[in-house]
């Protein structure tokens, strides 16, 4: 599946007081980009959770080699990198428009629960939508 890309504005509210984003809000930034790229392939994350599908983020790493600040405009690229019986991973990078410069990379683990919060198998018609079957 080739990667998909979104574009956010940084809000005053997600800098510290470097004035630089503050490093928790780039899994928020990581979020907003894997419910994109999902809806983009015809997953829509609310219906999802109605049927009682959760993807809940099993790992989370981020490696940060450039700060962000407020009101630069970012490029998040994501992409689908495994997906098992149970689980998907999906990795990122976000860019400074201005100048493309590759300031994160990072990535989640998401596994499928139940409504028991169980693991259970990513249903076939995900699997899929995301080209893995």
């Amino acid at each position: 599946m080739q990667p998909q890309t979104i574009k956010i504005r940084v809000r005053y509210s997600e800098t510290d007081k470097m004035g630089v984003v503050h490093h928790s809000k780039y899994f928020s930034y990581f979020e907003m980009a894997r419910i994109e790229y999902l809806r983009n392939l015809g997953i829509n994350y609310s219906e999802l959770e109605k049927r009682g599908i959760y993807l809940a983020v099993l790992e989370a790493y981020c490696k940060y080699k450039s700060p962000a600040h407020f009101d630069d405009i970012l490029t998040i690229e994501t992409s689908l990198s495994r997906l098992t019986a149970a689980s998907v991973k999906f990795n990122y990078k976000i860019y400074r428009e201005e100048n493309e410069q590759l300031l994160v990379e990072g990535s989640t683990t998401l596994v499928c629960l139940d409504t028991n919060f169980k693991p259970r198998r990513i249903p076939e018609e995900i699997r899929k939508a995301m080209g893995m079957e």
